[in-house]
């Protein structure tokens, strides 16, 4: 086997039953055999290698967002992610600020709080008569760019906001999925909405630094979406 066919992945472990510190672990994986994402690497270390390795997967088509960690210090999806060349060793850490519930799983419970607190539904005021609610073109176009975000938290995990403001900031990602009901044709409950995000802490914390739409595997644009908000809550106010 030659060195070109092979890639080492340093991959963060940490167990709570193990009581011990989070280390680095070494695998060297045969490129050879397996398939050109990180995720097929992370699927062939547990299959063949270590069946104790915990990540979190499921599509394998960067929809769902369940493989979302950080890869050579950037957040991203490990199922969309190639494996790099060269003979440097691979990093893979668990998405950053985030509890760790083992190894490259991270705490997503505050996350989908926030998530749920927004209300993330259309919010009617008059009786709905058909069980259709039709849009125009133009205004199923507001949508586009919002409806695509899939919650994988790689936005707001990199946000230093929301590091140290995670308790009270809601970061990108819920306030992109926010902005997606305000943008809505269909829904009733702007103005509730906006009241509700007009406080300093769950939208003004943003400070437009921009990490959230650099490190998006969607390529959407969090930070426009913030300032739209923004925008909004100036002209109701």
């Amino acid at each position: 086997m030659t060195l070109q066919n092979k890639k080492v992945f340093e991959i963060y472990r940490w167990s709570p039953e193990s009581g011990g510190k989070p280390y680095m672990k070494r695998y060297e994986v045969s490129l050879s055999d397996c398939g050109p994402m990180v995720l097929d690497a992370l699927i062939k270390i547990k299959n063949e290698v270590d069946s104790t390795l915990s990540f979190r997967r499921s599509c394998r088509e960067g929809i769902c967002g369940s493989c979302a960690m950080n890869i050579e210090g950037t957040n991203t999806l490990a199922c969309i992610k190639k494996i790099p060349d060269g003979n440097e060793p691979l990093k893979i850490y668990p998405l950053p600020h985030m509890y760790v519930v083992r190894d490259l799983v991270p705490d997503l419970t505050n996350f989908y709080a926030q998530y749920k607190s927004i209300e993330p539904w259309i919010k009617k005021k008059t009786k709905v008569v058909d069980s259709e609610q039709l849009q125009s073109t133009s205004q199923r176009s507001l949508l586009d760019g919002l409806y695509e975000c899939i919650l994988c938290a790689c936005c707001s995990t990199s946000c230093p906001s929301y590091w140290w403001n995670g308790d009270r900031y809601l970061g990108p990602a819920v306030l992109l999925q926010a902005y997606r009901w305000i943008a809505d044709s269909r829904d009733e409950y702007t103005k509730e909405r906006l009241r509700s995000l007009n406080d300093a802490f769950k939208l003004y914390r943003c400070h437009t630094i921009m990490n959230c739409s650099k490190t998006c595997p969607k390529n959407l644009n969090p930070g426009k979406a913030i300032a739209e908000i923004k925008k909004r809550i100036s002209l109701f106010s």
